[in-house]
């Protein structure tokens, strides 16, 4: 139960002409400027939880008392709902017990005893580096809420400098070396294979020789 204070306690608090000051105070987020308890000055009402008095009254907006229940007697109270019921308060806005609400896009809370809980939503994946994407990067996408992933493009000697052990087994292929290119001489041979630092097909190239080619007839003089 709310307790009121003798009247002449409240006569002594409360004095006529009004003195306040020039520049009204400048309240946290989530407290409007009320009037004080005598109607005078405007104040920064208390929130939840907050102590409260005669003076310094609560954010009644927020169906929010000051309870002298459990204060001793010629103290203060604390700011709570009239009804007892518990609730919580979040950025500055209070909550009920029991209600679902959304402090941004990225989460989903509810209030619960007094606290409160959260569950994400968006998803949090794990994107790990592919031969297609070896550079997966989450970035935030102008309009909308969660990040996505992307595959961020880098130059070969920055790959080359940074890549030393690839972070994925890498499963080798490749085909034949083909015929040699010359019948006689030194010539080459071809194949495709993915049996390099990187892991990447690529055509590969190598020396051959079939047999050496024969000497060319003496000229005549």
């Amino acid at each position: 139960s709310v307790m009121s204070l003798p009247l002449q306690v409240c006569a002594q608090l409360c004095r006529r002409p009004c003195y306040c000051p020039w520049v009204p105070p400048h309240c946290p987020r989530g407290s409007p400027l009320v009037l004080d308890g005598c109607g005078c000055c405007k104040i920064c009402a208390r929130r939840l939880g907050e102590p409260c008095d005669f003076l310094h009254v609560c954010d009644q907006s927020q169906g929010l008392v000051c309870d002298y229940s459990t204060a001793p007697a010629g103290t203060g109270g604390t700011c709570n709902f009239e009804d007892d019921e518990e609730g919580c308060e979040v950025n500055g806005r209070v909550y009920r017990d029991g209600e679902v609400f959304q402090p941004s896009c990225k989460l989903q809370c509810r209030c619960l005893d007094g606290g409160f809980t959260c569950i994400p939503l968006c998803q949090e994946d794990v994107r790990l580096p592919t031969p297609d994407c070896p550079y997966p990067r989450r970035v935030e996408i102008p309009g909308k809420c969660c990040p996505e992933w992307i595959c961020e493009a880098q130059d070969q000697h920055l790959l080359r400098d940074a890549r030393a052990v690839l972070p994925y087994p890498c499963q080798e292929w490749g085909t034949e070396w083909s015929t040699c290119s010359a019948t006689c001489g030194v010539g080459f041979a071809t194949r495709v294979s993915n049996q390099n630092r990187y892991c990447r097909l690529e055509t590969q190239r190598r020396l051959c020789i079939v047999r050496p080619c024969p000497a060319l007839p003496a000229p005549f003089p």
